[in-house]
């Protein structure tokens, strides 16, 4: 029996860590914390602890929702929150492409067609009527509404994996 328990010291702050991770949870709006698919009973927990104004109740909920924390897979709930804070390397790198995407289709039409080959169920017809509505938008000096969202619509094209990654692929 080389295989030691770990220390009483290192469960704690495992305990703490995971305590800590239901806290920042606690910060999240109820739509966001769904797309994470916790638990039903965590989830309750972490929209009960946002109710309570008692600072001794606040305390015995934030313990409850890190033992609820012990119960559940943490690699998810931290993938999810990386990806939210933008410290997600990944995340940052997709979303560079997604604004080079963007700016390639406003500077050429012909962008338009690599881009459709790449990600065949983007909606070209929603996408041509927005970079037209963005550049539109540029030579009018006017607020970048079309422009944000375009952005989100290729967000969600690129979001799915293409259909055909080859060889002759411009990179």
């Amino acid at each position: 029996m080389n295989e030691q328990a770990p220390s009483k010291t290192a469960v704690k702050k495992h305990m703490h860590h995971l305590q800590q991770l239901g806290m920042e949870l606690t910060r999240l709006s109820d739509s966001t914390l769904k797309k994470i698919g916790l638990p039903e009973e965590l989830y309750q927990a972490v929209r009960d602890y946002r109710n309570i104004t008692a600072n001794g109740a606040l305390k015995r909920q934030a313990q409850y929702i890190g033992r609820l924390m012990r119960d559940t897979d943490p690699a998810p709930i931290q993938d999810f929150l990386a990806k939210l804070k933008g410290d997600h390397q990944a995340h940052n790198a997709f979303l560079q492409r997604v604004e080079q995407a963007r700016t390639r289709l406003l500077d050429s039409d012909d962008a338009l067609t690599g881009f459709i080959a790449q990600y065949p169920d983007a909606d070209v017809g929603q996408l041509r009527t927005l970079i037209r509505n963005a550049r539109k938008e540029q030579a009018q000096q006017k607020p970048p509404k079309h422009y944000r969202a375009l952005y989100q619509t290729l967000k969600a094209a690129m979001d799915t994996p293409p259909e055909a990654e080859s060889a002759d692929t411009p990179e």
